[in-house]
């Protein structure tokens, strides 16, 4: 099986309990290292957009998925073990769940939200 960074395999863990700002910091990490490595920055910005969309930034949410929807495309169908078309599914639905007529709630409000689904993420040992 290949190795990835120890904060790769820790991005899962992060991602998987739902600490998605931690997964943010993570991926940061990895990325500023290698800027030209868009996979990263692709599950860098949809972890934000969970993130911005949990305590009610609508819009940030929607800009964060729909340019990680455009940083992971070149990407599929698999890459560093991922198996992005398992994960487009997810990002297609929050792109059609996120409200298009609001920009910011209240984060007392957060709850009046439509639920995004819920995704897990995990390696695959795919040749």
């Amino acid at each position: 099986m290949t190795e990835y960074p120890a904060e790769y395999y820790e991005f899962f863990i992060k991602f998987n309990e739902g600490d998605y700002y931690t997964c943010h910091d993570l991926l940061e990490d990895m990325w500023m290292t290698d800027k030209r490595n868009y996979f990263l920055k692709g599950l860098l910005q949809m972890s934000v957009a969970i993130y911005h969309y949990s305590y009610g930034n609508v819009k940030g949410a929607r800009l964060m998925m729909q340019a990680a929807h455009d940083y992971l495309q070149s990407y599929r169908p698999v890459h560093w073990g991922m198996d992005l078309e398992k994960i487009y599914p997810f990002i297609e639905a929050c792109l059609a769940i996120f409200p298009q007529n609001i920009d910011r709630v209240p984060y007392e409000q957060v709850s009046d939200l439509p639920v995004l689904p819920v995704l897990y993420l995990y390696l695959e040992d795919i040749h």
